[in-house]
């Protein structure tokens, strides 16, 4: 097993970043654009952030797939596989003239981007030692959210300077260049050992992943945590691109700058995970959740910023925390329980439009305050729930 510091150790985890990257630029790029997106295609708020969530969900459920075939059939050669489809449908997004053939599109998109984010863990978890492995998760997830930093702004500034097709065909070069650089740089693994793909052995394994209570509520928290946060920043791009703020794309890219506390949390989750519990990690996490979304209620432009650094921040804590929980409390399957961990992460993403939407619809931004707590305070629950077992675990090993 790989352990960390080694050559071999940073030439997987940078390169899997380097792939982390691009997905995740790819997934974002409508976010920042939805406002133009709105008006280029006559369509609501609500229809416009489909560009987003239908993207999601299509990923969601393709993990269910690349989970299990990864599991069988081996990680490399699926991760690379995913990313040629990944650069030809973004390429193929520059070129569509109408609203229903974007989301169609997004949603093959989706496909595509789930095969590295269902793979890469488990692939990291096949090769590292257990230290190794909470550190590479933890850089991994930072450069998620690089991508998601990266992809917004250069939606933005592309999408108001040259057109939205435009952003769309830059994403569709840069997933060129790094397919080229995962195939030279991303070894083969040496350490898998293939399982047989039987539909009645990934529904077995499902079931217990399903059961275990060391997984379910981590399960339960990252899709809410995530549908809350990601859901929050697309309404606030209506808000912000109305009186008083009148917010151009550009500026909405960078909005998403605020992702870069959650760069560092996510960077530290390792090492806060080893002083503090990864329980007590997802507890703070979706705590500051909290408190960040009561702080954007204060008007003033600054302050919504500062309630969104601090969402980033926590939000981020708690993901890492909880997927490095999940890889660590998987007996068998890692690969299908990182998975089903981001199906329920993406499907959260993609039901929280609508459930939003119906806050926004009654008290508009205050509404949508109103319903994210009420989702938080239920993420919070599930920390509690993973730090009683995980201290009723310690004392049952206890002799």
């Amino acid at each position: 097993m790989i352990p960390y510091g080694t050559g071999a150790y940073w030439r997987i985890t940078l390169a899997l970043c380097l792939g982390s990257f691009l997905v995740f630029s790819c997934l974002y790029t409508t976010q920042p654009l939805m406002p133009i997106l709105a008006k280029q295609f006559a369509v609501s708020e609500l229809a416009a952030s489909f560009s987003l969530t239908i993207s999601t969900f299509a990923l969601g459920l393709s993990l269910l797939i690349y989970g299990p075939l990864s599991d069988a059939l081996g990680r490399r050669g699926l991760i690379v596989a995913s990313i040629a489809g990944l650069f030809v449908t973004t390429l193929a997004l520059s070129q569509v003239s109408t609203y229903p053939q974007l989301l169609a599109l997004r949603a093959v998109q989706g496909f595509f981007i789930a095969g590295l984010p269902a793979i890469a863990v488990a692939y990291m978890a096949d090769e590292f030692t257990p230290e190794a492995l909470m550190h590479s998760v933890a850089i991994y997830i930072a450069a998620n959210t690089l991508g998601g930093i990266g992809g917004r702004l250069m939606a933005g500034f592309i999408g108001e300077y040259l057109g939205w097709q435009q952003a769309f065909f830059a994403m569709g070069l840069l997933g060129v260049l790094v397919w080229c650089i995962l195939l030279v740089a991303l070894p083969k693994s040496l350490h898998f050992r293939p399982q047989s793909l039987q539909p009645h052995r990934i529904l077995a394994d499902l079931k217990t992943h399903l059961s275990n209570r060391l997984l379910l509520p981590a399960y339960i928290l990252g899709g809410l945590n995530f549908l809350v946060f990601v859901n929050q920043f697309s309404f606030l791009t209506f808000v912000l691109e109305s009186a008083p703020y009148h917010l151009s794309a550009k500026f909405l890219g960078m909005l998403f700058l605020v992702y870069l506390t959650g760069t560092a949390a996510s960077a530290l989750s390792g090492k806060l995970g080893n002083g503090f519990g990864q329980a007590n990690c997802m507890l703070l996490g979706s705590a500051l959740v909290i408190v960040g979304t009561l702080v954007t209620l204060l008007a003033p432009l600054p302050f919504i910023i500062l309630g969104l650094l601090i969402n980033s921040f926590g939000f981020f804590l708690a993901h890492s925390s909880a997927s490095s929980w999940v890889s660590r409390n998987a007996t068998h399957g890692k690969a299908t329980a990182s998975s089903l961990y981001l199906v329920f992460y993406y499907v959260g993403a993609s039901v929280g439009g609508s459930y939003l939407n119906i806050f926004w619809q009654w008290q508009q931004w205050r509404g949508v305050v109103a319903g994210s707590i009420s989702l938080l305070l239920v993420t919070c629950a599930m920390a509690v729930m993973l730090r009683g077992q995980q201290s009723l675990r310690a004392t049952v090993a206890v002799p």
